[in-house]
């Protein structure tokens, strides 16, 4: 593993930022602190900032040379709105939110490239680092496009990396093509007529309309779906009624889709119209749908993916670059890969659990209350953006 030495001198303070990052977590759209920290950082190594894209966004901009290309660095700031559960020093100080989905490992890395970047401008070219609010829940990447991102930071190419659990550290996975799935939400009530339990002939259950509509839905994967397409329904809640001794007037099914192709997602959306119109109307109900598209799939680019791996290739060994097989999570990295080319690569955050000399590690399990991001992988995620700039932004 070929890391680069004055960032790996640097890791004892790339962890305490990491630490701190972790202790003060906050959530879409509310990353003040956590921006105010990025920016001043930025600023302390000479490099101007640009704050208030997708409202708490930060785009620092490093410039070297007379080269016109550009290339661009993300990561995400926010974290969730979850308890955690360790009890190590640099656990969350905010009851109800948590890191925990290693966004701050994800500052962090590409704070530890901004520094050395600055420090030895050894490239020819323009480099915006972008630290992304809201990627959870908010779609902050989307917000940042719609205030101007790309029109008034033109780049050639953007790139970004998640830590994967599973993954060995020290092992880094780039694929091309879809590498994680839509993520879309739907709602169905079912309109009936509420009434005493024990004359339910006078009543129009919607409970009995939903109990129709549950394995419906679940056909369409098995059977309106191609089935070399990959895609799940996930019926999620079920709300109807307050009293043993009423039928309700409503029920409410919710839940989660996903897919990687636009033309599965419109055949997805079209059928649960059917059923759920079709069923209610067999039962003498009426229904209100809803399908909420909110983060398209995330799809990377094919040349650059290939630069992704060449770089990798000189900095691992070969077992160590592995390619990321798709999962049925979703980012909103894939707002900015619609718009300008570019590969979301995904870095080994270790099996089971670490543990790092007394301070204790949950398992490595993102989303989980437990989960701690693995401060190893800090000095090699800053060593591969680096490398991603030096050889895209190479001078002649």
């Amino acid at each position: 593993m070929k890391l680069i030495d004055s960032i790996v001198g640097q890791t004892a303070y790339l962890k305490a930022v990491r630490r701190d990052l972790h202790a003060h977590p906050e959530l879409a759209f509310e990353e003040t602190r956590t921006s105010d920290l990025v920016a001043d950082l930025l600023t302390q190594w000479g490099i101007p900032v640009h704050r208030g894209l997708g409202r708490t966004g930060v785009v620092g901009i490093l410039r070297q040379g007379d080269s016109k290309r550009a290339i661009g660095l993300r990561a995400d700031m926010d974290a969730l709105p979850m308890q955690e559960s360790n009890e190590f020093e640099h656990a969350s100080r905010h009851a109800g939110k948590m890191h925990a989905c290693g966004h701050d490992g994800h500052t962090t890395m590409l704070l530890g490239a901004a520094q050395y970047l600055a420090q030895h401008r050894d490239f020819d070219g323009t480099v915006y680092l972008i630290f992304q609010p809201a990627e959870e829940h908010g779609g902050g990447a989307r917000e940042m496009i719609r205030d101007g991102l790309f029109e008034r930071f033109p780049m050639d190419a953007v790139f970004g990396m998640h830590n994967m659990p599973g993954i060995p550290v020290g092992t880094i996975a780039a694929s091309p093509g879809p590498v994680l799935a839509s993520n879309n939400e739907f709602r169905i009530t079912i309109r009936g007529k509420g009434g005493h339990a024990a004359m339910p002939h006078l009543s129009v259950d919607p409970i009995a309309v939903a109990s129709q509509i549950l394995p419906a839905l679940q056909t369409i994967v098995s059977r309106s779906k191609k089935p070399l397409e990959t895609a799940v329904v996930s019926i999620t809640m079920i709300h109807a009624g307050s009293v043993p001794n009423v039928i309700p007037d409503t029920c409410e099914i919710q839940g989660s889709v996903r897919a990687y192709t636009a033309e599965t997602l419109d055949l997805i959306e079209r059928r649960m119209g059917e059923i759920a119109s079709h069923a209610c109307a067999m039962f003498g109900a009426g229904h209100d749908f809803e399908f909420r598209r909110n983060y398209p799939s995330t799809v990377n680019h094919e040349a650059e993916t290939a630069f992704v791996r060449q770089v990798l290739g000189e900095m691992l060994a070969p077992s160590q670059v592995v390619t990321q097989a798709p999962i049925m999570a979703a980012e909103d990295f894939s707002f900015m890969l619609e718009q300008v080319p570019g590969c979301y690569a995904f870095i080994g955050n270790g099996d089971g659990e670490h543990r790092d000399l007394g301070h204790g590690g949950g398992p490595c399990v993102v989303h989980n209350p437990s989960y701690d991001f693995n401060d190893e992988l800090l000095p090699l995620g800053a060593s591969f953006l680096v490398r991603l700039v030096q050889r895209w932004l190479a001078p002649a």
